[in-house]
Parts: structure tokens; C-alpha cells; sequence
């Protein structure tokens, strides 16, 4: 008999969105009972590599042919992040890894002072000694590192304000330092650690959510610049070199838009790197002179990097 034109078909009750009331025939191993090798062979497909979902697959990812995948991922995890914390420009600070805290400092140097004079005519505790002495020297850089956080993180509108904040390597020493400066104010700041063949430790002073750790130096290097504002080296080694000549190399070609570079320490940064040697030897043209200036507390540091800024026609929170 035929449904009358004005007779509903009930709607049914949707389906649970997990859950089935009869197991489709795959939900369950083969039994035993019909083959008594199933189980063996069932156990052996799924402790298999292949059966491995492949980003889970540790040993897959890692394999030289998903290096691309690694660069992708390496890339967007910080960058995801950054964004939900609504970071659009950084100050970035690098400088020696050796150069600590003043008490620390001159623990260090008592110490040497005392084995020296336990030994006198020990060469090895001589030397020592005396880079013992010129760390202490160069201790007050941690302080004034320090204060160019604590500036940066008070700028704008204040400690909550995220548009701007520090971005360091995320080690000891004069990165430390500047972390430390904005955590003093209450701010946010970034440490972009690198994984490295040894142990190593970010400083306890980044902003926990905002502490990423790198397999690519190179991804690392991006996100370096990809929103600074400012390149602020202190007395390094060879990191602070290598971003200090990466940076620079970037403006002198144009191959980004330049941005303002410091270098502290004056006296230091003269005896490092002799600039007007380059000159002089026609290696540089005499405009790369002019892509860096010297600095020596925090405050003219902070000032030079917005006046920079000004001149620009692009003040930091314009």
C-alpha cells in the first residue's frame, strides 16, 4: 500500500560521533579460532616502521629525504606561536655567552686570584687569572644589557604590551641579561635556542611559552630578522660575529630593509673588527660605515634605535 503524500518519514537520530552500536568487521583482529597464525602475523604488521603514522615516525622524519618537512615545521612552529602571542616586532640583543654577572664575576676572578697565589709561577693560572680580569671588566655589559631589557619591556604601552619585546639566543651571559631586564618589568621575551651534539640550557629568564629550540641554524637566523626592529651586539665570540656580519651583509646587499644596528662597547668593537682597514683596502665601500653605529649604556642605545626610527619616517609605535 502506498505512503499518503502528507506522511512524514521519521528523521532519524544522528549518529554518535564516535561511537558505532555494531563494530564494523575491521574494528576486530581475526580470531585465532579461524587461523591460529593470525594473531603472530597481526602483531608483526603492526610493530612494522611502515605501519607508523607518518608524523609520528621519528626514524621517517629524520631521514635525509624529509629534510624539507623538518625546514617547514621548523619554521612554522615558531612562527604560529609568536603570532598567538601577538609579537610583530622584535629588539634583538646578542653578545658573549662568557660574559656573567658582576658578582659573578668577581667570585670568578677571587677564585683566580687565589689559585694563582697558591702557585706563583703557574703560566696556565696566570692566563687564567687574567681573562678572569678582563671578564670582570666587561661584567658591567650584563647590567647595562640588563637595563636595555627592562626599556624595551616598558615600552609602548607598558609591560603587557607585546607589539615589541627582546629576542635573544636564548643563552647565558649577555642574553641572559636582556631576558632578564624584561622580566624585571613584567614583559614578554623570546629565546631562540639551537640544538646542539652537547647539553645546553635556556636562561630561566624567557618567557616560558615563548622559548623555542631549533634543529636549523638557518630557520633560527630567519626568525632572527623576520621582525626586528634592531640588532644590538654586545662583546661576543663567534655567534655574536656571525649574526653581527650576517645582518649587516643583508643591509649592505638591500636583501632586507635595513634596520638599525648597535654596536656596544666601543673600544671593544675598534680592536675586533677594523672597519676602516676594510676601507682603506677598497673590500667595503665608505657608505657600509654608516650601516652601524657604537653605544655604551642603555639608554643611548634605546634612544639611537628610535631616533633611527624617526628618521625613517617609521617611529616603533607610530
Amino acid at each position: 500500500m502506498e505512503k499518503s503524500r502528507t506522511e512524514k518519514t521519521p528523521v532519524p537520530t544522528p549518529a554518535h560521533p564516535e561511537r558505532r552500536r555494531e563494530p564494523l568487521p575491521w574494528q576486530q583482529p581475526k580470531p585465532a579460532e579461524e587461523d591460529p597464525g593470525a594473531p603472530a602475523r597481526l602483531e608483526a604488521i603492526l610493530a612494522s616502521p611502515s605501519y607508523r603514522q607518518a608524523d609520528q615516525d621519528v626514524d621517517f622524519l629524520n631521514l635525509d629525504e624529509t629534510r624539507g618537512v623538518r625546514l617547514e615545521i621548523d619554521y612554522l612552529k615558531a612562527e604560529q606561536l609568536l603570532g598567538q602571542h601577538g609579537i610583530a616586532h622584535t629588539i634583538v640583543v646578542f653578545g658573549s655567552t662568557r660574559i656573567p654577572e658582576p658578582a659573578s664575576a668577581r667570585r670568578r676572578a677571587a677564585k683566580a686570584r687565589e689559585a694563582r697565589a697558591g702557585d706563583p709561577g703557574n703560566a696556565q693560572l696566570e692566563q687564567e687569572l687574567a681573562v678572569a680580569e678582563r671578564l670582570l671588566a666587561k661584567s658591567h655589559y650584563y647590567e647595562t644589557a640588563r637595563e636595555l631589557g627592562r626599556l624595551v619591556g616598558n615600552a609602548g604601552a607598558g609591560p603587557h604590551d607585546s607589539r615589541l619585546v627582546v629576542m635573544t639566543g636564548g643563552g647565558p651571559g649577555v642574553m641572559e641579561a636582556a631576558n632578564r631586564g624584561a622580566f624585571d618589568a613584567g614583559a614578554k621575551s623570546v629565546g631562540l635556542n639551537i640544538k646542539l651534539p652537547h647539553e645546553q640550557y635556556p636562561n630561566p629568564y624567557i618567557t616560558p611559552e615563548l622559548c623555542f629550540r631549533f634543529h636549523y641554524f638557518a630557520l633560527r637566523k630567519l626568525h632572527f630578522l623576520l621582525r626586528a626592529k634592531a640588532l644590538v651586539a654586545f662583546p661576543g665570540g663567534y655567534g655574536t660575529l656571525d649574526e653581527l656580519f650576517e645582518t649587516l651583509t643583508l643591509i649592505q646587499t638591500r636583501k632586507i630593509h635595513p634596520v638599525p644596528v648597535v654596536l656596544v662597547g666601543e673600544a671593544y668593537w675598534r680592536r675586533a673588527i677594523d672597519i676602516d682597514f676594510l676601507v682603506e683596502e677598497g673590500t667595503i665601500a665608505p657608505e657600509d660605515q654608516e650601516l652601524f653605529w657604537y653605544a655604551e649604556d642603555a639608554g643611548s642605545i634605546w634612544e639611537g634605535i628610535r631616533q633611527w626610527h624617526r628618521n625613517n619616517g617609521e617611529p616603533l609605535f607610530g
